[in-house]
């Protein structure tokens, strides 16, 4: 290949070519002076206009088509070639625009620096999965961590929605509909084989086992496979505590990670192939080799990437197409801080700024939620703008409320927009190391094959069960084939391909429930949660990356009826038996020696206070009775009434 040396575009591209063709082809300037002397057939006034590719028998192409053939050296790049020769009409235009940019090569290689920086080399992604998969193990072991300190008082045998209960109740109804292994697709749990509390103690110990041993590289895949598997059973068996959107978002990152990971059982730590830019030692041809045979999966890596568009853009969407005036004036975050569910004390600063800027915070929300989105699929630079503009939101959200670990895990899915020439300006040279295989085996061979179609037909399932979720969440009337629903509902138990879009309606205003307690009737104590809005003086706290599950749960509750929430019934059973494993997830039990005779749950309207009041009285909130939600409720019988 014969290229024009003194022009900075054709040099930028033609190092990016080199990559693609590796020993395959030469590539010359036509200044060499050995250029004229070996083909002096090709004038030179032609070798300054457009590349010439000469063939070893000595035939030559020019301009596109030389471009294409020349890509076409590469295995994997020859389909522009067969586009080129089996359409005129590609053919035609290739050849025109290939002439347009040749006779624009400065404006082209502005373009270029801009929108590729230095790099235009293909990408590498070893870094970038060594990072991703890192993050994604903190994520796991802070999810089990967070559920293991409350998974008894939630659903242990004393706990608000036993799970031995539960599994009881569908042992007796697959019993009676005769249904056999497919009670395990229906209900996918651990449960079915024990649901003691030592049984959900276990699941998650082995949870936070796995994770470390993710996070330090031993057994990558089939330690997300039993993750997934884990944390897929604990969600099934825990039903309202953990069907919150970031708990399905963890399963499906979780999915596809188990085929974005290493197929390897034991960390083995090389350094990258660019380690003479980030001043390293340079690597052995083996370790060359290594690196070529096992790189991460494009179609996982871009999988990931349409994980975190449907996320984002989703989000956005539903606030729009939900009709909330809210939305729809700029106004949602003058209510948002005081009426998320667990807001921090930043918050309540933030609900003090004045209405123009809440306006156009709002305004910017929409903006990264709706447009950023699609620059993860452009190139380079833009690309990285977008993931900072991710970043940022996640953080401003992260440091105003409290949503578990959504976002650490929104930043982990980030991460998948960068590449290792970034990564190596910023992660200190003890780190700049990634988990490779070793040399394949032939075993490891065939794993990476299969592995490869089963990315792709998870590529197939992935794709088509989220344009199935945009054409429900923008009303298109599409005949979808009848295969393809049965084979969404199929999956739906999973809980590992969901659609998202958090606040689609916004709460305006903020009911809170109280829970109180007397041994008269008359004189009541009110019980306080560790976390939720209570006393209102108590500022609120910074608790995410843990998610306090009850009360959550609570913020739901208070904007519907009891009778809508079976379990806030259970909760008020348990108080009245002086649960200690439920006693263990509120702050302070105003019973400490013996349970109340009875429970009542009333209902508050909770405001922000502003500056001068709370340097006035100290309070964070000031609240409104609203009225009565649950009823007295004893465990007692007086008079033949309960």
């Amino acid at each position: 290949m014969v290229f024009d040396g003194d022009c900075n575009f054709c040099r930028v591209w033609i190092r990016r070519w080199q990559h693609t063709t590796e020993d395959r082809l030469d590539y010359l300037p036509f200044q060499d002076a050995s250029i004229t002397a070996r083909f002096p057939e090709i004038p030179r006034e032609q070798l300054e206009t457009a590349v010439h590719l000469i063939e070893s028998d000595g035939t030559v192409y020019t301009g596109a088509e030389a471009a294409f053939r020349a890509l076409a050296h590469h295995p994997h790049e020859q389909w522009f070639l067969d586009w080129y020769i089996h359409s005129a009409v590609f053919a035609r235009t290739s050849e025109r625009a290939y002439r347009f940019v040749a006779s624009h090569r400065t404006l082209f290689s502005t373009i270029t620096r801009w929108l590729w920086g230095e790099h235009v080399e293909p990408p590498q992604h070893f870094l970038v999965r060594w990072l991703f998969l890192r993050s994604l193990a903190v994520i796991y072991l802070i999810a089990f961590i967070s559920l293991w300190s409350q998974i008894i008082g939630l659903v242990g045998e004393n706990g608000i929605l036993p799970a031995k209960s539960t599994m009881e109740n569908l042992r007796r109804q697959v019993t009676t509909a005769n249904i056999g292994f497919e009670r395990y697709h229906l209900f996918p749990t651990l449960c079915w084989f024990s649901a003691s509390d030592r049984s959900l103690q276990w699941q998650c110990a082995v949870g936070v086992l796995l994770s470390v041993f993710l996070l330090v590289g031993v057994a990558p895949a089939p330690c997300l496979f039993l993750l997934w598997l884990i944390y897929l059973s604990l969600s099934t068996i825990c039903r309202e505590f953990l069907g919150f959107q970031w708990d399905i978002l963890l399963l499906e990152t979780g999915f596809l990670a188990i085929f974005f990971a290493p197929l390897t059982l034991f960390p083995h730590l090389v350094r990258p192939v660019s380690s003479r830019a980030a001043g390293l030692p340079q690597v052995s041809q083996k370790q060359r080799l290594a690196r070529s045979l096992a790189p991460p999966s494009r179609t996982v890596l871009w999988l990931l990437r349409w994980l975190l568009f449907c996320l984002m853009f989703q989000s956005g969407c539903v606030k729009l197409l939900s009709g909330d005036p809210t939305w729809h004036n700029l106004t949602a975050l003058t209510f948002h801080y005081e009426t998320q569910p667990l807001p921090t004390w930043i918050g309540w600063y933030a609900h003090q700024l004045p209405v123009w800027f809440q306006k156009a915070s709002t305004a910017l929300m929409f903006g990264i939620e709706l447009a950023v989105p699609f620059l993860i699929f452009a190139p380079r630079r833009p690309r990285f703008l977008g993931c900072l503009a991710l970043i940022a939101l996640q953080i401003f959200i992260f440091l105003t409320g409290n949503y578990c670990f959504f976002n650490l895990l929104t930043i982990a899915l980030c991460f998948t927009l960068l590449d290792d020439a970034v990564l190596m300006r910023f992660l200190p040279k003890k780190i700049m190391c990634a988990s490779f295989p070793p040399l394949p085996s032939t075993l490891h061979a065939r794993l990476t094959w299969l592995r490869r179609i089963a990315s792709l037909a998870l590529a197939c399932v992935f794709l088509g069960t989220s344009l199935l979720q945009f054409s429900s969440m923008f009303r298109l009337p599409i005949p979808w084939p009848n295969p393809i629903i049965a084979a969404y509902q199929w999956l739906s138990p999973f809980r590992t391909f969901g659609s998202y879009g958090l606040f689609a309606v916004m709460t305006t205003s903020r009911p809170e429930i109280i829970v109180e307690g007397s041994n008269d009737g008359v004189t009541w104590f009110e019980y306080e949660f560790k976390y939720k809005p209570g006393d209102l003086k108590r500022r609120p706290k910074f608790v995410a990356p843990h998610q306090p599950r009850l009360d959550w749960q609570m913020w739901f509750a208070a904007l519907s009826d009891y009778r809508r929430n079976p379990w806030f019934v259970n909760f008020c059973v348990r108080l009245l038996q002086g649960s200690p494993e439920v006693l263990a997830l509120v702050e302070r039990n105003p019973f400490p020696n013996a349970p109340p005779r009875y429970i009542r749950a009333v209902v508050y309207d909770y405001h922000f206070t502003d500056f001068a009041t709370r340097r006035k009285t100290g309070a964070w909130w000031r609240r409104e009775l609203k009225g009565d939600y649950l009823p007295t409720i004893s465990l007692h019988w007086e008079g033949g009434t309960p």
